[in-house]
């Protein structure tokens, strides 16, 4: 009896996937497997390409996935979720960019070399310390940095005047306007600034 009814079930069983309805829901899940496990590898090569500039690592992970093959397939990708890099590539860069834009503004904030405190500027001393902070030119009367050797707005050197001091100096003494060794010239008059002798 026994016999007889495992008998009728394995019958019942090779008649149900015997059908030709069965076999095309069967044949029909195997290519559904095998076309998300493609994808899935493609999913995995494109997401690697995404978040690293190594060409190599994006082949690697797609292969990750295919070596499970098209039933295990999903350990893969919850291999490949685990150990993938946190970031984008354009996560990173927007990061980056971020950074260097709260990094310009902190550096945009002016303070004092002296005392620390923010200054404006436009300020030519600082009202606590008393530290200089800008100076004027004398062409075009803009504020300019104390570091500079020329004036951005006008073009003035301030280099060349220092220079030019000494040089004017020396012309003037050669005209005869300097230091005379027996007087000194005032007025058009030569005053005598030696001692009289005797006396």
């Amino acid at each position: 009896m026994p016999t007889d009814l495992s008998g009728q079930v394995g019958n019942a069983f090779s008649a149900f996937f015997s059908s030709a309805l069965v076999q095309l829901v069967l044949y029909s899940i195997v290519l559904y497997l095998f076309i998300v496990w493609l994808a899935a590898a493609y999913w995995a090569f494109r997401d690697m390409h995404d978040r690293t500039e190594n060409p190599v690592l994006p082949y690697v992970a797609s292969s990750l996935i295919i070596l499970f093959t098209p039933f295990l397939f999903i350990f893969g990708v919850l291999v490949y979720k685990v150990i993938r890099p946190a970031e984008r590539l354009g996560e990173v860069y927007e990061r980056n960019l971020a950074e260097e834009a709260l990094l310009a503004e902190v550096e945009a904030i002016k303070t004092c070399r002296g005392c620390d405190r923010r200054v404006e500027g436009e300020w030519i001393i600082c009202p606590w310390c008393r530290t200089r902070l800008n100076r004027v030119c004398p062409n075009c009367e803009r504020l300019v940095g104390l570091d500079w050797t020329i004036c951005a707005w006008c073009g003035k050197d301030f280099e060349r005047v220092a220079a030019a001091v000494p040089d004017a100096a020396g012309a003037a003494a050669h005209a005869g306007l300097g230091p005379v060794s027996s007087g000194q010239r005032t007025g058009g008059r030569i005053i005598n600034t030696k001692p009289a002798a005797g006396g």
